[in-house]
């Protein structure tokens, strides 16, 4: 067994002791260095709000009171740069910005986890960097704006899909939903058109948007139409309806008032035609008077229409000859 002294245990607790108190003289040294460097806070309850594959960063601005108006940066970095000890990246719209959120949608471009930070400028006073990790596969989805049209016994399906996602589409009658006809919708596609359907039978649609992830929404609550068919009498199409009986009870409203205040003798005038008579241009005012003469005679009569008689001297050279 070791006997140690007193002295020799005085000794050891006092360095002990010494390098405690060394240790903390630096860390103060150290936290006064670094509180003169980052005068500001970090701007707090930074977090994603990522809805249908838009990524906006968001942040609470600082309450410390500033001489001027407060900036903010991003900056990020996914797998890729973290693997190759690569630079941070700085999204040009995001630096030294005055409102509190940057939107990075078209930045993250890939499904790896990306280190998003954020820090707060005061003239030349900075505050730490500060943030969050994010991977875009973790956005919500919500149920896609579905449109559906009918020409003729084909549907039109049109969907407004979020960057990156596809749709599922379901097709079914609707007394029959426990079998639909499942489609997708590819990345580009934006109209779907089924064909095929049986007509004078209603038909119901409902779609989802699913990530390649597998991630989806919920399905749009179910849009039915009823297939009329291309050779469907127009009568059941209901503007054409609406616009048939409004026509007939006009055509009726006149017909009502016309034979109410249509007087006989009116009505007569209406559809009792005029006769047509000549004009007086036309007319023979005075008949053409012809007489036979013969060489015996000596004078010649001759009537015409407004014209007279001619006799003795003036038809004397008349005489000799005949007329019929």
């Amino acid at each position: 067994m070791i006997n140690i002294s007193p002295p020799l245990v005085l000794d050891m607790n006092f360095k002990v002791m010494t390098v405690r108190i060394r240790n903390l003289f630096l860390m103060g040294i150290l936290l006064d260095f670094t509180s003169d460097i980052w005068m500001l806070p970090v701007p707090s309850r930074v977090f994603m709000d990522s809805l249908n594959m838009r990524h906006v960063l968001r942040w609470t601005p600082l309450k410390d009171s500033c001489n001027t108006t407060v900036l903010y940066s991003v900056q990020y970095q996914g797998d890729f740069e973290r693997s190759n000890n690569g630079p941070w990246l700085n999204p040009p719209e995001c630096q030294q910005i005055p409102h509190t959120h940057c939107d990075l949608t078209f930045d993250l471009a890939s499904n790896s986890d990306y280190i998003i930070q954020v820090r707060a400028q005061c003239r030349s006073q900075l505050s730490a960097w500060t943030g969050l990790q994010f991977n875009r596969k973790d956005t919500t989805l919500l149920p896609p704006e579905m449109k559906v049209t009918m020409t003729g016994d084909v549907l039109q399906v049109s969907i407004n899909k979020p960057l990156t996602t596809t749709a599922r589409v379901m097709v079914w009658r609707k007394e029959d939903e426990l079998k639909p006809d499942v489609r997708l919708m590819s990345d580009e596609q934006e109209v779907l058109h089924v064909q095929g359907l049986q007509e004078e039978v209603e038909y119901c649609v409902k779609a989802q948007v699913v990530l390649h992830t597998g991630k989806s929404s919920e399905f749009t609550a179910p849009r039915c139409v009823f297939i009329t068919g291309p050779c469907a009498p127009p009568w059941k199409k209901p503007i054409t309806v609406a616009v048939t009986v409004i026509a007939m009870l006009v055509l009726l409203a006149g017909l009502c008032w016309f034979i109410v205040h249509c007087r006989p003798h009116s009505c007569a005038a209406i559809f009792i035609k005029k006769q047509l008579q000549l004009p007086s241009s036309l007319v023979w005012m005075n008949p053409i008077q012809v007489h036979v003469i013969t060489p015996s005679e000596d004078t010649v009569t001759v009537s015409m229409l407004g014209t007279g008689s001619r006799t003795g001297s003036e038809t004397s050279g008349l005489q000799g000859r005949s007329y019929v």
